[in-house]
């Protein structure tokens, strides 16, 4: 590929953008940068053939099928250029802000379906189809998920220059109906607004191996930029240098597991006392460290500071396979715990800091074996039973769908199931295999009723997910056992939700917002022993453009200004009534616990199609509930 286009149009001299240059090997990444240029519009970028594939969307990428994004192929761009968020400098090509909004990896999609289903393809495949104009391929970002393709059309505009596509979001799992692209302002990389990093000159330095410009700088800024960009790569070379990564072999893992099991089968025969417990938590400490550098993929650095957690691909069914491990799937809020000096701090996936929040959790690290750590796991709120509720977690959270955020109830129980130890005193682990590092967490995890450790269940998924669905839980995931930490979304780790299914009755639906078409969402309901309509929640998920259609057109003779609910309908502004006759099967996670605030809830609803064999009167809440 050549990218003397993107050269043509670039002075490097009054740029920061990154030089051109065509890389050896892609790593099939892609990245969305919003950029504020003559008009604000997102890059769509896939890294293929040793360059960035570009398109310009003028309103951004969306999870919503219905939405079909018009996408402008522009000229390549150099794979460098796939982290730059700063300013482009007045008189530049594209001059004006960019922000990185997305990044996260590719693969192509085969064109022929397997089983009706599109499943991974080649680097041949995608070559074909992108030459031919229908390009499909499935992302795994930070904001971006599922499978879409790009699609050339012809445009009957004049001038057209053939570089027409569109950008199209295909029905899984990752579908969000009505998706807002405005609702994520921020930078995946810097957490920044476009605001901040138009006000901020350091935001000019590209983040790359090399100088952003090769001749003489003219711009003050940029050349303190390029500074601190050589001053910070000298740093770290310096660092790599001191500690040169050891070669290890399989033998030495073994070895090294040898020695933790040893140690966990030695810990309970440890003397007592005080003094004991100090003497031994001090050679745990030693101990755990000399035998962690032993393990492959092990390393000794300094603790990490931000940590994006590793997120698991959705599948439909659970499987037996001796090369997997198996958990169950909490239900509550994912956390990363950073244990240093006796003090944690709590990390959500966003990178929001939970601590103040959760400070019934401040006593985790006195239950932790080691002086430094990182644990990567999931904050759960209990019911009677002992099983995770997120609905209990909300109350505690004091947050309610739809609704202004209420002070939290302190009562409800919480705890920290840790599945995974990213570091410990001293030495990072996320490249070490899954297994190891489970071997020694639950090695450093003491019994308490603050932290429990997160089981594992080799090669049977089929009889966990089962299991689960007796207990009434979300689900399980599936996790390679060598599988590395990677801070994205991978296929190393599967997640197979357990889900319900309840007919109910359209009560009315709100209006739609954004490029949506026809409705927002439908107003659900069911009858109470008293035949009085209850509202349970309302459904945006699952309609494409053609059901979206349909339905609207089912509900237009049905319109009323008469509401047919009974008592509240979850705080909804605006609500066309219609007479409650249509009867809507929905697929849902759980019901949420009963509040003040409106009665029982149906939690992740999806529209699964209307049901004719059913009437409204047969829908009832208590055999819903009780079910």
């Amino acid at each position: 590929m050549s990218l003397d286009e993107y050269k043509r149009k670039r002075r490097f001299e009054a740029t920061p953008e990154p030089p051109p240059k065509v890389e050896k090997k892609s790593q099939h990444r892609f990245v969305v940068q919003r950029h504020d240029a003559t008009r604000l519009h997102y890059d769509f970028r896939l890294e293929m053939e040793g360059v960035l594939k570009s398109w310009a969307v003028p309103k951004g990428p969306s999870l919503d099928p219905a939405d079909k994004r018009l996408a402008m192929q522009v000229e390549d761009h150099p794979v460098s250029y796939f982290d730059f968020e700063g300013t482009i400098p007045e008189g530049n090509y594209g001059a004006g802000t960019v922000m990185v909004w997305d990044v996260g990896t590719w693969d192509p999609l085969s064109p022929v379906p397997v089983n009706g289903e599109y499943v991974p393809g080649t680097e041949k495949e995608a070559a074909a189809m992108l030459a031919k104009g229908d390009l499909k391929f499935r992302l795994q970002g930070k904001r971006l998920a599922g499978d879409f393709a790009l699609v050339h059309i012809k445009a009957r505009r004049p001038g057209s220059k053939g570089n027409e596509w569109l950008l199209i979001k295909k029905k899984d799992d990752h579908v969000v109906a009505g998706f807002d692209i405005d609702a994520y302002e921020t930078s995946v990389l810097t957490n920044r607004t476009m605001a901040q990093i138009a006000g901020d000159v350091g935001s000019a330095e590209w983040k790359s191996s090399r100088p952003a410009s090769r001749g003489k700088v003219k711009a003050a800024w940029l050349a303190d930029a390029i500074a601190r960009a050589d001053s910070k790569r000298k740093a770290s070379r310096a660092e790599s240098a001191k500690n040169p990564k050891e070669k290890k072999t399989k033998n030495s893992t073994r070895a090294a597991r040898k020695v933790v099991l040893a140690r966990t089968s030695t810990a309970s025969t440890a003397p007592k006392g005080a003094a004991a417990t100090s003497r031994k938590k001090k050679t745990s400490a030693n101990s755990a460290s000399s035998a962690v550098k032993a393990l492959v993929g092990a390393a000794e650095k300094p603790m990490p500071t931000v940590i994006h957690p590793m997120l698991a691909m959705t599948v439909e069914k659970a499987f037996d396979n001796p090369d997997w491990l198996f958990e169950i799937k909490w239900d509550g809020y994912r956390a990363v715990a950073f244990v240093q000096d006796g003090q944690v701090r709590l990390v959500s996936r966003t990178q929001n800091d939970l601590t103040a929040q959760f400070r019934d959790l401040s006593s985790l690290p006195e239950f932790i074996k080691a002086e430094r750590a990182i644990l990567d796991g999931e904050i759960v709120a209990l019911d009677e039973e002992g099983r995770p509720s997120f609905s209990l977690m909300q109350q505690r959270t004091g947050f309610q769908p739809g609704r202004r955020r209420l002070p939290g109830r302190e009562g409800v129980q919480v705890v920290y199931y840790a599945f995974d130890l990213l570091y410990l005193d001293g030495v990072d682990l996320r490249r070490v295999a899954l297994e190891q590092r489970k071997l020694l967490l639950q090695e450093i995890i003491k019994k308490s009723e603050v932290i429990h450790f997160s089981d594992h269940y080799p090669e049977k998924g089929l009889e966990l997910l089962e299991a689960a669905r007796q207990r009434e839980l979300e689900g399980i995931v599936a996790k390679k056992r060598n599988s590395i930490y990677e801070e994205k979304r991978s296929r190393d780790w599967l997640k197979i939700k357990i889900t319900q299914r309840q007919e109910c009755v359209i009560g009315g639906y709100t209006p739609p917002e954004g490029s949506r078409e026809y409705f927002g969402a439908l107003v659900l309901g069911l009858y109470d022993a008293q035949r009085r309509l209850i509202h349970v929640g309302q459904v945006g998920t699952g309609f494409d453009h053609s059901t979206l259609k349909e339905m609207f057109a089912r509900m237009q003779p049905l319109k009323t200004k008469e509401n047919p609910f009974y008592g509240e309908i979850g705080g909804l502004k605006k609500v066309q009534f219609v007479r409650p006759e249509l009867v809507a099967e929905i697929k849902f996670s759980e019901w949420t616990h009963e509040t003040a605030e409106g009665g029982m809830k149906l939690r992740a609803p999806v529209f699964m199609g209307l049901r004719e064999d059913k009437t409204a009167e047969e829908c009832r809440l208590e055999e819903a509930i009780a079910s």
